[in-house]
């Protein structure tokens, strides 16, 4: 990338770790192929339907009560996956692919599903840029949450692409791969959103 200051062209270096790294504290940083992203921390009710999610997930999945379990999941996880640095709302990996034993900050590993919630100063990263890099790197199945039209759609990777496998609505039921061996009403995660 360059820019021209008068005749003279400057270099100017992609963002890397030292970038994340330096970011304020109050925001959440990613570098998306090359660029520095900031956004604020999630606000409340985003982090009580995460946490909402995780319980219903949680215990079938990661503690086999009333599940199989078999899974490890992990709010707002940071992923180094290439170059890129996200930071997904919630991910989870099916435990023998969870090689992350070390004391370190971050992920090196993709994880087997993503989910994100999507708000206005995240949709379009979530949505674009970062879904292509999560298929890219070989994340399975991909969860994005709205709250406003209170809407889940789910999607499994084929080929390095994103296929649509689930849409649903208001109060259905969720029940959606890879986690289909349980059920919850999708209105439990907006139970707070008001």
């Amino acid at each position: 990338m360059s820019a021209t200051a008068g005749n003279a062209i400057q270099t100017i270096p992609k963002a890397s770790y030292k970038d994340v790294l330096a970011a304020p504290p109050h925001m959440v940083a990613q570098v998306v192929n090359g660029s520095l992203h900031l956004h604020p921390r999630p606000v409340n009710w985003h982090g009580v339907s995460s946490t909402t999610l995780t319980m219903n997930l949680g215990m079938p999945f990661q503690k086999g009560v009333g599940g199989p379990g078999g899974w490890v999941f992990v709010h707002e996880p940071e992923l180094h996956l290439g170059k890129d640095i996200l930071v997904p709302d919630l991910a989870a990996w099916r435990k023998v692919n969870y090689i992350e034993r070390k004391y370190k900050a971050y992920y090196s590993t993709a994880p087997d599903w993503v989910c994100e919630f999507l708000s206005p100063s995240t949709r379009k990263l979530d949505e674009g840029s970062k879904s292509d890099i999560y298929a890219r790197e070989g994340v399975f199945h991909l969860w994005l949450l709205d709250p406003v039209s209170r809407t889940l759609k789910a999607f499994v990777a084929v080929k390095g692409a994103w296929r649509d496998i689930a849409h649903l609505r208001d109060d259905a039921e969720v029940s959606v791969p890879p986690f289909e061996g349980t059920s919850f009403p999708l209105s439990e995660l907006w139970e707070y959103f008001e």
